[in-house]
């Protein structure tokens, strides 16, 4: 069966701005400290963490959502992609990030794990130095 992740963290900035940091490769980079190659337009790919993440932006819906297919270098060949959502909600003191991540790899919920870890401290830390 395939697992799902559901997350979510108060940020001290905009949707727009969290959402032009996720789709620009300096500023993804920035925000979490490992390399990406970010695109802004439906349909181009996109590269995170130095290569172990891979996908491509399906819908923006601009400063509101992201959907996208996602996959690590720890899915199998014959594992299909995921599927993730993020969502910018706007709240008084900044922006809700809420994150749908569906379709993963049975087993796989280390995820879980790794989106605090990997993004939702270094962003917390970038935004809050951004808001100072």
């Amino acid at each position: 069966m395939k697992e799902t992740i559901e997350l979510s963290i108060l940020l001290t900035a905009e949707p727009k701005t969290i959402y032009e940091a996720w789709l620009n490769s300096e500023l993804h980079t920035e925000m979490t400290g490992g390399e990406a190659q970010c695109s802004s337009i439906e349909g181009e790919s996109f590269s995170t963490w130095d290569g172990y993440i891979t996908g491509a932006n399906i819908k923006l819906n601009e400063y509101r959502e992201i959907e996208q297919t996602w996959r690590t270098s720890e899915f199998s060949e014959t594992d299909e992609d995921s599927h993730l959502i993020i969502r910018f909600d706007t709240h008084k003191n900044g922006t809700e990030l809420v994150l749908i991540h569906t379709n993963i790899p049975e087993g796989q919920t280390q995820y879980i794990q790794g989106w605090k870890e990997f993004y939702f401290e270094p962003m917390t830390a970038y935004f809050k130095d951004k808001s100072e």
